[in-house]
């Protein structure tokens, strides 16, 4: 079964004359909507077709590794909130794009949205320069300006990925 999904239809291109924060916001915002638009059209099967062996890359894995590197940043080094990670364990660092048969994409999605939606609102409350009050594995403070930018050239990166994991699903291309 095939769903449509809607998100990726409200994608709007960031201002050219837009303020710093609001430029951050927008980017990140158009790199999210990307990411989802890349997976429109698809069933559960062809969001799991893998890229090219030996390669474990699929579309819904990028979509629930997006959920676990939201909740990294926004929840754990920004807020300093304690909560594990959503797909991966210590037995399988890269549990978010191992997927399975029995993995579906309407749990991913949902999931990865409440992830950018929890995010959205502690980014609401903090000014750019104000720092993450948790801990990174680097042991490095990280301001919300820095997270920002972190986030878009993670989108971004991925986003590539997301373009030729589709175009090998099913032929499409394009933003």
């Amino acid at each position: 079964m095939t769903t449509e999904r809607t998100e990726a239809a409200l994608r709007v291109d960031p201002s050219t004359t837009s303020g710093e924060r609001e430029a951050l916001e927008q980017w990140l915002d158009f790199h999210r909507a990307t990411l989802a638009r890349k997976c429109e059209g698809l069933d559960d099967a062809q969001l799991r077709t893998l890229s090219a062996p030996p390669s474990d890359l699929n579309l819904m894995g990028l979509v629930r590794h997006m959920a676990e590197v939201e909740r990294g940043w926004f929840r754990r080094v920004l807020a300093g909130e304690d909560v594990g990670w959503i797909y991966s364990t210590d037995e399988d660092r890269d549990g978010d794009i191992h997927v399975t048969d029995e993995d579906t994409y309407d749990e991913a999605h949902a999931t990865w949205q409440a992830e950018i939606a929890r995010a959205r609102t502690l980014a609401a409350t903090r000014g750019l320069d104000d720092l993450g009050v948790g801990e990174h594995r680097s042991g490095r403070t990280f301001n919300l300006r820095w997270i920002y930018l972190h986030m878009i050239e993670e989108y971004a990166r991925h986003n590539g990925h997301a373009d030729l994991l589709r175009e090998r699903v099913d032929g499409a291309t394009g933003d």
